[in-house]
């Protein structure tokens, strides 16, 4: 029987966090480095000292010397103004920085086809040097489900469901997903994909450590 899980996606209150609007909860100490690690490098690259860097942005010097040590909880409008006096987008900041744009389209890639169920998976990344992560197009169909073996110590399977529905995660206590809803769980132990409903499409992303 599958188990309903809903989880609270991060969101951006007055300050950088966690929770509904208005907590004002303390974000996550990844994210808070990483925001850091982020204003270090832009300013950096833009050959601005700590002084000038916090003029232009209208804060104060202390401000941003705690932000760039990983001090505080930075709110949403001083890292606009960070942006703007970087030249940067918001996202620069907060985001790790992504690779270079590329597409593909529905119906390409090549596909692999499960023995034991109506299971296609089109890979969509392989793993490059010094990354350990593929990303998969799932198509299910209602029927057997798709019920894997462990892989590898240390695997994570994250799936967004697409389309449809269905029951994903640890083979002895999967979740009910629907469109839009997120899942990660072990893969080194057994998992299963059920559809409950035809044309069910996910994306898949594989971690390994």
């Amino acid at each position: 029987m599958g188990v309903r899980q809903v989880e609270q996606m991060d969101v951006w209150s007055e300050h950088v966090g966690t929770g509904s609007p208005g907590e004002g909860a303390a974000p996550p100490r990844a994210l808070i480095s990483l925001i850091a690690a982020s204003i270090r490098r832009e300013r950096d690259r833009a050959g601005l000292s700590l002084t000038e860097l916090a003029r232009r942005a209208g804060i104060a010097k202390s401000t941003l010397s705690q932000l760039e040590s990983g001090v505080g909880n930075p709110s949403v409008e001083t890292l606009w103004a960070l942006g703007v006096a970087l030249g940067v987008p918001f996202s620069r900041l907060v985001d790790v920085p992504r690779p270079a744009v590329r597409v593909v389209r529905a119906g390409e890639g090549p596909v692999t086809y499960s023995e034991r169920a109506n299971y296609a998976a089109t890979l969509l990344a392989s793993c490059p040097p010094n990354a350990r992560r593929d990303i998969f197009r799932i198509e299910v169909q209602p029927g057997e489900p798709r019920l894997s073996d462990p892989h590898m110590p240390g695997t994570t399977e994250h799936v967004v469901l697409s389309t449809g529905r269905a029951q994903i995660g640890p083979a002895d206590q999967p979740a009910d997903l629907g469109p839009g809803d997120y899942i990660s769980y072990p893969g080194d132990a057994p998992h299963i994909f059920r559809a409950l409903e035809p044309d069910t499409t996910a994306v898949m992303i594989m971690e390994h450590i």
